[in-house]
């Protein structure tokens, strides 16, 4: 995907999930009578922003810099500085002359916004398309120096069980491998030749574990071309949706991550490529780019697969259940392996860079990827703004706890030291990510 489409999906998906937080903390703050002196998109840090306009009581505005939003609410201490009303009275529109039930609304509004919008599009995609398992346990190919090929496994293995879990679909695979396994030992049992023999990998191998980085790919995965990119070298050259890849480079291809391998270990260079349409032979020369994909989705499941479709009612506890393991469970457990330092913090922390590639990637794979994909971050943005730290909604909130605990608030001078403490330390956090971002990419 080229650079201005890869940009254009991190916009979509900044200014979503920033827009739907946001919104959360004005429309609360209306509801409860509270004036809203601003409700900004991205940060306007040093008054640089691409447009501003009043209406009503309200200033709107779009800041440069894409790294969040923020609604300033008339009489609270927040990110932005603000602090000459500490030493005026309380007026009946200010945060702080409402009672603590409702500035604890206010504040917790956008991560409620963030897990219904979550919700919702766990909701729709089960909806539209169900749950699909692709009925094998067999693998198909796996990736010359992959963890895999390193501990001897190979095509045509039967995956029995991994760490004590049986397998039946490749979904269980996947689910046990990439998630539930995460930053930890891998022990697999697997059939080879009629031939059960476990296989043992140490977590310390598992640093950098994705699918390619694994290496093993299901059987039946036909080099079907499923999507084509515009502007990009296989467009040129002329492959279509359909296309069956037949050979490249002088190989012939039989799976479609083996294409996907050639086209990886070939950036820049020209491949000779045969494929088939409709019964007839065609071929070219596709170059890479420089990121190493020519712009296709390709791989196409020829074997069995298990459908498992939802109406309007039981889509809901579905995506429920999506909500909770795949937002919750698996931040709460990403973090705890961070902590204990099975996952390197530099590989796991991810920033715009990082979330512009995945929103690019996921795109590719079509609007409910892309959406699943929306789903996934807002989950994350909810749990981590909620967290009890100063200058996030979850700082906020253990403020109004102890004031609703001890029945009077913390001093504002405590309250303007915190968050100006906080806000500083998160900027920084920030800027360690976006280096972070950079150097790896």
């Amino acid at each position: 995907m080229g650079v201005v489409t890869t940009i254009l999906y991190f916009l979509i998906t900044i200014v979503i999930l920033v827009f739907i937080h946001e919104f959360g903390h004005f429309a609360a703050a209306k509801l409860c009578k509270m004036r809203v002196d601003k409700f900004y998109l991205f940060f306007d840090f040093f008054n640089l922003r691409i447009f501003k306009f009043v209406k009503g009581e309200t200033e709107y505005g779009l800041g440069i810099f894409p790294l969040g939003g923020y609604v300033k609410v008339a009489g609270m201490i927040d990110e932005s500085m603000d602090k000459d009303f500490v030493n005026q009275p309380p007026q009946p529109w200010e945060f702080r002359s409402k009672p603590v039930w409702q500035r604890m609304f206010v504040i917790t509004a956008g991560v409620i916004m963030n897990t219904l919008l979550a919700f919702a599009i766990f909701y729709t995609i089960n909806l539209v398309e169900g749950k699909t398992k692709m009925e094998t346990n067999v693998i198909g190919f796996v990736s010359p120096g992959s963890i895999a090929a390193k501990y001897g496994i190979q095509p045509g293995d039967k995956i029995i069980s991994i760490n004590g879990n049986p397998v039946q679909y490749w979904d269980d695979v996947r689910g046990n491998v990439f998630i539930e396994s995460m930053g930890e030992d891998v022990s697999m049992k697997i059939e080879h030749s009629g031939t059960v023999k476990d296989i043992f990998i140490p977590k310390g191998d598992l640093r950098e574990l994705g699918e390619r980085t694994f290496g093993i790919f299901p059987e039946k995965m036909s080099p079907e071309i499923q999507q084509i990119a515009d502007k990009r070298p296989a467009k040129t050259l002329g492959l279509q949706e359909g296309d069956l890849i037949t050979e490249a480079n002088g190989e012939k291809i039989a799976h479609s991550q083996q294409f996907v391998e050639v086209i990886k270990n070939n950036a820049g260079k020209d491949i000779a490529v045969k494929w088939n349409r409709g019964g007839s032979e065609m071929s070219g020369t596709v170059k890479p780019d420089a990121d190493s994909t020519i712009g296709i989705g390709i791989g196409k499941y020829t074997g069995t697969v298990k459908t498992i479709n939802f109406n309007v009612i039981s889509a809901i506890p579905q995506g429920a259940s999506d909500l909770w393991h795949y937002g919750v469970v698996l931040f709460v457990k990403s973090m705890w392996k961070i902590i204990k330092g099975d996952i390197p913090f530099s590989k796991a922390v991810g920033g715009p860079v990082k979330i512009a590639q995945y929103a690019g990637q996921s795109a590719e794979g079509g609007l409910l990827s892309f959406l699943g994909f929306m789903a996934m971050l807002s989950i994350t943005l909810a749990i981590i703004n909620i967290l009890p730290f100063p200058a996030l909604d979850g700082g906020h909130f253990m403020f109004l706890l102890y004031e609703g605990i001890f029945r009077k608030p913390v001093s504002h001078k405590i309250q303007i030291v915190v968050q100006n403490v906080g806000f500083i330390i998160l900027m920084a956090f920030m800027a360690f990510v976006v280096y972070n971002d950079i150097i790896h990419i």
